[in-house]
């Protein structure tokens, strides 16, 4: 018996591949895979979803929002959806792909059971700026029979606007990488890797890493990934007189971040808002020293001064400067504890496969049978 799962999100997103490789692993024959994709499609989706099952809208939706283009094409995701007859619709990132889907099935009649992923800012930062969307995403909650969220803290807010049940998990790692040799890490390296959106502020750690050049001459930064600032953020860099201690890399392959978790001591990684990181996840995997912005999800992850730092307002970067010899000294009890806490909590296959049992399981006694 086949179940036919739909995946409703953005197929140009490696988060979004993520789950649909890691579904194809863990469901071996049970499920048929299908994906409507706001935007296109990453390449290493053609091998596990086939051509007939792929609906692509080429839309470019924006990370602040007001996406009306992509809701405009509901009229045609309801149609392709409703002849793909699924049997699970899994919605990535609510206030868009939500929307979509739980609109397809209220006006089309759309089968199938909605399940929802939640992916941060679509619960923690857009519903608290419009009330449309807070109803909308409320109503999408409701009518979804399970739930994901990759914290404690956006489950709570998922459950008051209406959820009826959440499956907390990160948004983790396939597995372990290989424990950092001994003397591989470099003291004076600091990595970030958000985004460079003005919701990772990556101006922040560009200010706190100059106070971290004053005391220490010695100290660099890289600034991996791409965004629409990283213009700004390199003028800024040159304002600060930071251009021989900053460089910027671009968008990494995975191999290629993964040398740079290894060789840096710290991880910098400073949100407006945010969930559970998959990039602090793989930084503390990896033995670095986090310092993160003080954030619920975050005092999930690290215990403040002693697996990490939590840079509050209150006490600001002197603070921090003032507390790094001494976290250097425990650098490599921080890491082992913050590896043994990825390895108890980070472990995304296992995660989805127990969720994944639960929705076939509804799905297959609310009737559906292939």
């Amino acid at each position: 018996m086949t179940l036919r799962y739909i995946l409703v999100g953005d197929g140009q997103s490696p988060h979004l591949l993520k789950w649909a490789q890691t579904l194809h692993a863990v469901a071996g024959d049970r499920l048929e895979l299908g994906v409507m994709s706001s935007r296109g499609l990453l390449p290493e989706f053609e091998s596990i979803v086939p051509p007939a099952h792929r609906l692509l809208l080429n839309t470019q939706p924006v990370q602040a929002g007001g996406n009306v283009r992509l809701l405009l094409q509901l009229p045609r995701v309801a149609a392709w959806l409703k002849e793909q007859q699924p049997d699970v619709l899994h919605a990535h990132y609510l206030t868009s792909h939500g929307t979509l889907a739980w609109l397809s099935q209220r006006i089309w009649r759309v089968p199938g059971l909605l399940v929802s992923s939640a992916w941060g800012s679509d619960i923690l930062v857009s519903p608290q700026r419009s009330s449309l969307v807070r109803r909308l995403t409320g109503a999408v909650l409701k009518a979804s029979a399970a739930c994901t969220a990759d914290s404690r803290h956006m489950a709570c807010e998922m459950l008051r606007m209406g959820a009826r049940e959440v499956d907390v998990f990160t948004f983790g790692l396939n597995e372990l990488p290989p424990e950092v040799a001994p003397g591989r890490k470099d003291p004076d390296l600091f990595f970030s890797n958000r985004g460079l959106e003005p919701l990772y502020r990556v101006d922040h750690v560009l200010r706190l890493f100059a106070e971290v050049v004053a005391v220490n001459p010695r100290a660099r930064l890289v600034v991996a990934n791409q965004g629409s600032q990283r213009a700004m953020l390199e003028s800024m860099a040159a304002q600060l007189q930071l251009d021989k201690h900053v460089t910027f890399v671009g968008l990494l392959r995975p191999a290629e971040q993964a040398r740079w978790y290894e060789r840096a001591q710290w991880h910098l990684s400073l949100p407006e808002s945010d969930s559970v990181s998959v990039s602090v996840l793989e930084a503390m995997a990896h033995g670095c020293i986090p310092v993160l912005s003080d954030l619920p999800a975050n005092r999930e992850l690290v215990t403040h001064s002693l697996s990490g730092w939590i840079l509050s307002t209150d006490d600001g970067p002197q603070r921090f400067i003032q507390a790094m010899p001494e976290l250097q000294d425990r650098a490599s009890d921080i890491a082992a504890v913050n590896r043994q806490w990825v390895q108890r909590h980070g472990l995304f296959p296992w995660n989805v496969q127990r969720f994944l049992d639960g929705v076939l399981n509804a799905a297959q006694q609310g009737g559906t049978r292939r």
